[in-house]
């Protein structure tokens, strides 16, 4: 059985990793840490996982951490991985950071869009992305391995064929994406109060949002030149789910049978990513509570734009779901390990 830990269990990635690690049939919970809740049982905190994790939150001694475990996924807000990821490197741990400290290969973009000095540039540049369908090969050596962000998870996706196969003008992207309220973390704010999200959709981080370099670095390496996109958040009256809209210009004209038959071809055999029917468009309901990624497209005839849209659980695909994912290819489990389940529906 792999030891598998978390630090920072009681947020809602960190919960939404007990969940799916305790469910999971080669790994076992080793330790949970948190700042806030130590000392206390996880099951009381979360009464959802009563009678499956009886485990006691422990305060983050990473010595400690790392000797219990063989595995650490690390879900603390950005700017403290660095320590942790360290530590764990020197003592051959494997690691799957949650966070944005080691998602950019220039530490100077990290810098300028989080306002934090990165205390660990050559680790970050050597870090794996963490997106199994475009880096599968890779995550399965790696030592570091950096989540990729639920925003760019869905919105890659959606693209990343099409880069690819070089069909669209790279320069004429725009990604309008919505989130549920939970994509916001635990912690009480404004926003997130439920007199304010209620009936209200509203767009936040307009041309400023973090996430935009991280699409960026890694939609450039897809099409193999730098670009920059348009990048759009929303928030939605929702708990759970991104649904992603991304335009792009076509080079050339091209059928929808031709566009199909790229991103079949290119998400052929994979466990997750499902290109739908012909008009059927993804509902961010259709992959609640799953590591799944639902996506369709079509060719705009009166724009000439490519029009593709994904839905993903901004938990499960975009957070934790993935992270598993990943640990599974690190040790050289079937990928599906712990996360071959469907959706919640309704």
């Amino acid at each position: 059985m792999i030891k598998a830990s978390i630090i920072g269990a009681t947020g809602y990635t960190g919960v939404e990793l007990v969940r799916l690690l305790s469910c999971h049939p080669q790994a076992e919970l080793a330790m949970l840490t948190t700042r806030s809740y130590e000392g206390e049982h996880i099951e009381d905190l979360f009464p959802s996982l009563k009678g499956k994790v009886e485990i006691a939150c422990s305060p983050q001694d990473t010595a400690r951490v790392l000797k219990e475990s063989d595995v650490v996924f690390v879900a603390l807000p950005h700017g403290h991985s660095v320590p942790v990821v360290q530590e764990a490197v020197k003592q051959g741990k494997k690691v799957v950071d949650l966070g944005a400290d080691f998602r950019f290969r220039k530490a100077a973009t990290y810098e300028e869009w989080y306002q934090v000095k990165h205390e660990a540039p050559k680790l970050a540049a050597n870090a794996v992305y963490g997106l199994p369908e475009l880096y599968r090969e890779q995550i399965k050596n790696a030592s570091v391995v950096a989540n990729p962000g639920c925003y760019p998870t869905g919105s890659i996706l959606a693209l990343a064929p099409a880069l690819r196969a070089g069909l669209i003008e790279s320069n004429t992207i725009i990604i309008d994406a919505k989130s549920g309220v939970s994509g916001a973390g635990r912690k009480a704010s404004l926003v997130t109060h439920f007199g304010e999200a209620n009936e209200n959709v509203n767009p936040y981080g307009v041309a400023s949002h973090r996430h935009t370099p991280e699409i960026e670095q890694e939609l450039t390496a897809l099409a193999g030149e730098e670009f920059t996109i348009s990048f759009t958040p929303h928030l939605m009256p929702m708990t759970r789910g991104i649904l992603a809209t991304c335009y792009a210009t076509l080079k050339d004209e091209i059928s929808e049978e031709k566009l199909r038959q790229v991103y079949e071809e290119f998400y052929q055999g994979e466990s997750f990513v499902h290109l739908l029917q012909p008009g059927q468009w993804p509902h961010t309901k259709w992959v609640y509570g799953s590591n799944r990624c639902l996506i369709n497209l079509t060719a705009d005839r009166r724009t000439g734009r490519l029009v593709v849209c994904s839905a993903i659980d901004n938990l499960v695909k975009g957070a934790a779901g993935q992270a598993v994912q990943n640990m599974n290819l690190l040790f050289g489990l079937p990928e599906t390990s712990g996360l071959d389940f469907n959706a919640i529906y309704p």
